[in-house]
């Protein structure tokens, strides 16, 4: 008997969950766009076995649906496959960096034949797209599900079972919980990052060497506020009331700091400094989570014609993968300092024995 699974949003999170699920026995992937120029690309790139525009003809007789559109889509596709003739049995879920809003959504229109699970794969790629896609983005991630005290057991058990095939840790959360926490993790680094640069920013306008000076480091914490502006809009706004009390909480951080410096208070800097060094020293370095990590090396590199076309060569010769690379200075008769970004800490090493092997000065 075919398990059919229904992808609608086929971006990155939507390809790469194709790609786990394509192939497996018994299991059928449709993907479910939008636009024909959307369409083209999902058919291209082969993530799934049919592509549709038609949502109808997606959902039919679907015993999956995954609803892999932005946050702020996704009342709107529920409202739409509640007036839809769902397969009996049917689990619905959805990939939202919110739950509550979603799990709330779902319950006003809930159908005792159909079950809402709602879902967070927490794992992301800096590049976007179906393009993007890859069968090892949730691999050693946490994938978090929300399921509502009604939804039965045998249906959360269905859907646990199937997202095996991504090689994620399942984690059960209650919605709200689940809001609060990434909440903290990761909502609130986005609004810090993008406050702290918007800040510098200001400064700028009237003295430009805070932007030649801001290279390097304040470049790579302040990462994460080049995020996609309309998701994060979205994002923000659907777990409103959570972001509230954060920055709340936030506020009270930093005026405890203002206190110490006017204070004079070198015993209380350093042991807020020492507290979050140990806390921080017990955070998981393997797992995957909602911010990508990158690792990065720098090297030293002469200023002559080809050098960087080399060094990728040599990488790519050996299948190590390259994130990105970037000189960030070079200069006459002065080396240059190229960096090389990796998504997997084993492949930096790799690279590193390797470049070092060549001859070149790595840094870490």
């Amino acid at each position: 008997m075919t398990t059919k699974i229904a992808i609608f949003g086929v971006g990155l999170i939507g390809g790469s969950l194709a790609l786990c699920l394509k192939g497996k026995p018994g299991i059928t992937v449709v993907g479910h766009a939008h636009r024909p120029e959307s369409l083209k690309r999902i058919v291209e790139r082969g993530v799934v076995d049919a592509a549709t525009l038609s949502m109808e003809e997606a959902a039919a007789d679907a015993d999956f649906i995954f609803l892999c559109v932005p946050v702020g889509n996704l009342e709107e596709y529920l409202a739409k496959l509640n007036r839809l003739p769902l397969k009996p049995g049917c689990i619905v879920t959805d990939v939202g960096s919110t739950k509550a809003a979603v799990a709330a959504c779902a319950a006003a229109i809930s159908r005792p034949d159909v079950f809402f699970i709602g879902g967070h794969p927490m794992a992301g790629s800096e590049r976007s797209g179906v393009e993007a896609a890859s069968s090892l983005l949730f691999e050693n991630a946490y994938y978090v599900l929300t399921p509502s005290p009604d939804v039965p057991e045998e249906a959360y058990i269905r859907l646990e079972r199937l997202l095996a095939y991504t090689k994620a840790q399942i984690v059960r959360v209650d919605p709200v919980l689940h809001d609060e926490i990434v909440g903290a993790i990761s909502h609130l680094p986005h609004i810090i990052a993008v406050a702290l640069v918007n800040q510098v920013c200001d400064y700028n306008s009237s003295n430009e060497l805070y932007r030649m000076l801001a290279a390097g480091g304040f470049r790579d914490i302040t990462r994460i506020a080049s995020s996609e502006p309309v998701i994060w809009r979205d994002i923000l706004l659907s777990n409103r009331k959570v972001m509230l009390d954060l920055l709340k909480d936030w506020n009270l951080e930093i005026e405890g700091f203002v206190k110490l410096l006017e204070d004079e208070n070198g015993v209380g800097i350093e042991e807020a400094f020492q507290k979050a060094n140990r806390f921080r020293s017990e955070l998981p370095e393997r797992r995957k989570g909602t911010i990508t990590s990158l690792f990065d090396i720098y090297i030293d590199v002469p200023d002559h014609p080809g050098i960087i076309g080399q060094i990728a060569t040599e990488l790519g010769t050996r299948h190590i993968n390259l994130s990105n690379m970037q000189i960030i200075e070079s200069r006459e008769d002065v080396p240059g300092v190229m960096r090389l970004s990796f998504r997997q800490e084993g492949e930096m090493e790799r690279a590193k024995e390797l470049l070092q092997g060549l001859g070149y000065t790595v840094y870490v």
